[in-house]
């Protein structure tokens, strides 16, 4: 299994980059899903953390991450770096979660 660094810096401490492979990415769209809607309602009323949503939006990042991992792994890269997250609704009741960095070889 390839462990590849990843980092949201423009260098590696310790490493130098060799060469630049290009833009990689990853992303998910999740849906709401009714039941979970419902006790979303009632945390506004009470206040706190919806943890059903946090633990949904998690699984969406890791899903992220892993897609742009696979990309960077095909480039042959050992690290991902400048990696940035960003998220938009596509429609009511889903967003989309993406992942993108810069694929280098280092020495």
């Amino acid at each position: 299994m390839i462990k590849l660094i990843i980092v949201n810096t423009d260098k590696i401490e310790g490493k130098k980059i060799i060469g630049a492979l290009g833009l990689v990415k990853g992303n998910t769209i999740r849906a709401r899903w009714f039941g979970r809607d419902i006790a979303a309602g009632l945390k506004t009323l009470i206040g706190g953390e919806i943890k059903s949503y946090t633990d949904m939006m998690t699984k969406a990042r890791e899903q992220a991450i892993d897609r742009m991992v696979e990309e960077a792994k095909k480039l042959k890269a050992d690290a991902v770096i400048n990696v940035r997250f960003t998220s938009s609704e596509v429609m009511q009741g889903a967003s989309e979660i993406l992942v993108y960095g810069t694929a280098v070889k280092l020495r």
